[in-house]
């Protein structure tokens, strides 16, 4: 994809001086302490991340034996048990420690949420459910009940365990077989496991000197309290009449919650660390006709027209033309399929289309922010692929409101304290009756990753020290040697995209396939070492070097809060479309090569 063509391209005075402005804005943001800066949701502060929507079942323990055990019911567990049911796989346990399916729409409710990837490719599976959403961009109750839709379609419900947590996957070879043991009693066995835990998952905190001084009301958005607020996902908070309420955090999250917000309470001070790029959001209606419902297949060839425009591929006629594919060849530090990356004459007109879209942006801001002063802490000073972007048309005019004020905290470095009665900074208190996080997720932690969930392979390796101590190994980022009949979806040596329903979707088909030509064969799933190694070696010899830009970024979850992006074997280095084509041929030739014999004891 070529790069947006630059009108005016700037002067050599002019990229330098703005290169000085981004590096002294990143340097006012920056804090010593990186990802440390945030606290966990757990032990004191284990309430924040308590489900506020569903109250658990009474049931008794689980000893018995299914098929295939899935672990996390967002998107990535949902689809991974369609498409298993779709390969005849009877038992499939989804185990889940929210009340219900949906994972991130499950927990996140706030009032305003959106999703900012077009409803007709972010939803998946339209096609085999013949479901037509109404919206460009579709509210989160939608996208639950989606989510709802497709674990109901393919009888996820009957076996599923909710309010229930996994806290060990152990390999018993005694049997071939997982041993699944829970929060809840549970101690199961599963021929295969799937772990799908998701990459937003654990709600984060901000680790503010006094947070625990405070005596007012505090929630976390991915928890919202209606019982505090009133009021529903469309607003009418009618709780917050004559209530201070502050909120911290300007990202994705703050962007569609604040205008919601500024509506009904008293008196709104919103602490911001980065203003957000916001775009363009051009929410409407639509109808099945205007996106060629009427067609079998419209839902997959509109998703793949996305995915190959924001992956730098050619796509022809774009389908969607939304913000997204506008400002595709931007992502290219973010997604690695574009491959000119380096190359002195692209990257200047990289940086000089970077340039024109973010003096876009920061003159939207100042055409509809009112207050010169907001106006200027509400500009974004970093490139594009600094930070996600963000889309809306509700945000920016919420600042025009009497009853909002915008708290710049960057001056020192976030904000400075917490007392009894409120929020400081730079040694002023703003005293408010209610505080919301807006903070987000650690993202790309998962129980795997973090060490929540230990998973025991054969001999009693387990999957977090051996990866510690060799770096990640996997085959195509699904399998381990080692740790057989264990699947894993998510990003690790995968390939990835902004619209991430998607690649769960080609993630849960694939592994679908591997169990369906374990079951056929009566074998095993595992790599060998050797084909561990292979793939290694496929990711870190075209891995791009994108380190030098991700550590001049402002800090954000992009850049580990300003330490940067290091390079590595982390990911596939050509991108979604050329990763999913080459998933395809593997099945179709070589799937042979995962399939390792079972013992004759335990062979069924």
């Amino acid at each position: 994809m070529a790069l947006p063509r630059c009108e005016h391209p700037p002067t050599p005075q002019e990229t330098a001086a703005l290169r000085e402005r981004y590096r002294a804005e990143r340097e006012r943001r920056v804090r010593p302490e990186g990802p440390g800066q945030y606290r966990a949701t757990t032990a004191e502060f284990g309430y924040f991340a308590a489900d506020p929507y569903t109250e658990p079942v009474r049931r008794e323990p689980l000893h018995d034996v299914v098929d295939v055990a899935v672990v996390g019911g967002g998107f990535g567990g949902i689809l991974a048990g369609a498409r298993l049911r779709r390969q005849g796989v009877a038992q499939v346990r989804v185990v889940e420690k929210g009340g219900d399916f949906g994972g991130t729409w499950y927990w996140n409710r706030y009032p305003g949420i959106h999703c900012d990837i077009e409803s007709h490719v972010y939803l998946p599976m339209l096609d085999e459910t013949g479901y037509v959403p109404e919206w460009k961009y579709a509210p989160g109750e939608e996208i639950r009940r989606h989510a709802v839709r497709i674990a109901e379609q393919a009888k996820l419900y009957d076996d599923a365990l909710f309010s229930t947590a996994v806290t060990s996957l152990t390999w018993d070879e005694t049997v071939e077989r997982w041993l699944v043991r829970t929060d809840r009693g549970d101690a199961f066995h599963a021929t295969y496991v799937l772990t799908a835990t998701g990459t937003l998952s654990e709600p984060k905190l901000p680790g503010i000197p006094g947070i625990e001084e405070f005596r007012g009301h505090t929630f976390h958005t991915s928890r919202w309290d209606y019982g505090y607020t009133g009021g529903g996902p469309d607003g009418g908070l009618s709780g917050l009449a004559g209530k201070r309420v502050g909120v911290v955090g300007t990202g994705a999250t703050g962007v569609q919650v604040i205008p919601a917000l500024a509506e009904d309470a008293e008196r709104l001070y919103v602490f911001q660390r980065t203003p957000s790029a916001v775009d363009v959001r051009g929410q409407r209606r639509t109808t099945p006709q205007e996106v060629g419902a009427e067609r079998a297949g419209w839902a997959a060839e509109r998703r793949e027209n996305f995915l190959r425009i924001v992956s730098g591929e050619d796509a022809g006629q774009d389908l969607v033309g939304d913000g997204w594919t506008a400002s595709a060849a931007l992502l290219e530090k973010l997604l690695p399929s574009f491959r000119r990356s380096g190359e002195p004459e692209f990257e200047a007109a990289y940086e000089a289309a970077d340039h024109a879209t973010m003096n876009r942006i920061r003159d939207r801001v100042a055409a509809e922010v009112a207050d010169p002063a907001t106006a200027a802490a509400l500009q974004p000073w970093y490139r594009y692929a600094c930070k996600r972007p963000t889309f809306s048309d509700r945000y920016l005019p919420a600042f025009n409101r009497d009853n909002v004020t915008l708290v710049d905290t960057s001056t020192t470095h976030g904000i400075e304290r917490m007392t009894e009665r409120g929020v400081v900074v730079d040694g002023v208190e703003y005293e408010v009756d209610c505080l919301i996080f807006a903070t987000g997720f650690s993202v790309g932690v998962s129980g795997v990753t973090s060490g929540q969930l230990p998973v025991t392979g054969r001999g009693g390796v387990q999957l977090l020290a051996d990866r510690a101590r060799r770096g990640p190994r996997s085959l195509h980022g699904f399998t381990s040697h080692g740790f057989p009949n264990l699947i894993q979806l998510g990003s690790l040596q995968n390939a990835s995209s902004v619209n991430y329903t998607h690649i769960l979707d080609e993630q849960a088909v694939h592994a679908a396939a591997l169990v369906a030509a374990a079951e056929e064969k009566g074998a095993l799933v595992e790599p060998t070492p050797q084909s561990e190694d292979a793939w290694v070696g496929v990711c870190a010899q075209g891995a791009p070097d994108h380190a030098w830009f991700h550590a001049e970024c402002t800090p954000g979850y992009y850049n580990r809060e300003g330490r940067g992006r290091p390079n590595g074997p982390t990911a596939y280095p050509h991108g979604a479309v050329a990763f999913h084509d080459l998933l395809r041929r593997w099945r179709e030739e070589n799937i042979g090569e995962v399939l390792r014999a079972r013992a004759a004891a335990s062979a069924r």
